[in-house]
Formats: structure tokens, C-alpha cells, sequence
């Protein structure tokens, strides 16, 4: 069966992870969870442990100890955050989650990733040229800047949903 890595940086749909690894794995997917330092802070790592049959890392191992985790065919990065979208396009690996996407990239094995800025982020010169080079490597960027609230809108309001159904469908849409 296919490996795939879904990566969780520190945001809010990270919380909700454990229905999108029930998804990939009943299509078929081992899924091992990876955390930038910030996205731990949003995930129950013990009971996506007990889901995959994997530990959630979030560091880089010693190099005399053995990879818990079997090599990746495919990665997710959900929620990807302006400072890891930003970073990965610079080829900057300053954490296990940043060094695994950039050696995935480097390797051509699929990586879909969906940004949650909000709107100034979103139209940050540096985020907009981030997010068309990830694109031009090939990186499946799941992000339409019409989606993101305005900053004045009424806080009582929920933000939009998480895109998890047009993620599910474009990981079942990659080459096993």
C-alpha cells in the first residue's frame, strides 16, 4: 500500500486531521502524521498514533537511531501555514516537516498543500510568488484567494470550512 505523510503546521484544521487519515485510509493510503513544532500544539499526536500505528514526529532523529516511519510515496500538507508555504519555496529545511516536503519535491513524488492565510497574508508579494513557484514544481496548491474573509468581517462569523472535501479528492486523484 501507498505511504503518505500528512504534514501539520499550527493552525486550527490541524484539530480535525483524524477524519481526513480515516478518509485516506480507507482509500487505501498508510498515513503517517508529521508536525511542524507550532501544528503539535493543535493535534491529539497520541490518538493519531493509535489511528496510523505510527508516532507523530515533529523532529529530526539522531543518526544512529533506525526511521520509525516507512519512506513516502505522496504528501499532504494540511493545514500549510504562510511561514511553511514561504519557507518551502525557498528550499528552507529548518524543520523535519519543511525537510521531508523539500526532499519530496526533490525526489518528484506528489505533494498537495493548502494554505489558511488570511487575507493580508494572502496578499503578501512574497506568500503570492511562493505559492506560483510551489506551483511551477509541480506542487498541487489548493488555494483560491476569493475564499479568504476580509480582516473587517464580523468576528461572530465562522471562517470558511477547511477545503478537507477538494483535498480528499485531489489525493484520490494522484498515480498510485
Amino acid at each position: 500500500m501507498p505511504v503518505l505523510y500528512v504534514v501539520a503546521c499550527g493552525g486550527r484544521p490541524a484539530a480535525d486531521l483524524p477524519a481526513f487519515v480515516a478518509a485516506a485510509q480507507r482509500d487505501g493510503w498508510v498515513v503517517c502524521v508529521v508536525a511542524t513544532p507550532d501544528g503539535l500544539k493543535f493535534l491529539d499526536a497520541g490518538a493519531l498514533q493509535a489511528q496510523t500505528g505510527y508516532p507523530v514526529r515533529s523532529r529530526y532523529k539522531q543518526p544512529d537511531e533506525p526511521d520509525v516511519l516507512p519512506p513516502a510515496d505522496a504528501f499532504v500538507v494540511a493545514p500549510a501555514t504562510f511561514n511553511t508555504v514561504n519557507k518551502l519555496a525557498a528550499g528552507i529545511s529548518d524543520t523535519l516537516a519543511l525537510g521531508l516536503l523539500n526532499e519530496g519535491i526533490g525526489l518528484g513524488r506528489p505533494v498537495i498543500a493548502v494554505p489558511t492565510p488570511n487575507v493580508g497574508l494572502s496578499n503578501h508579494p512574497a506568500f503570492r510568488a511562493s505559492v506560483r513557484t510551489l506551483r511551477e514544481w509541480g506542487v498541487t496548491v489548493l488555494f483560491d484567494p476569493a475564499s479568504v474573509p476580509p480582516l473587517d468581517s464580523d468576528p461572530a462569523t465562522a471562517p470558511p470550512p477547511f477545503p478537507w472535501p477538494a483535498l480528499t479528492d485531489a489525493l484520490r486523484a494522484l498515480p498510485r
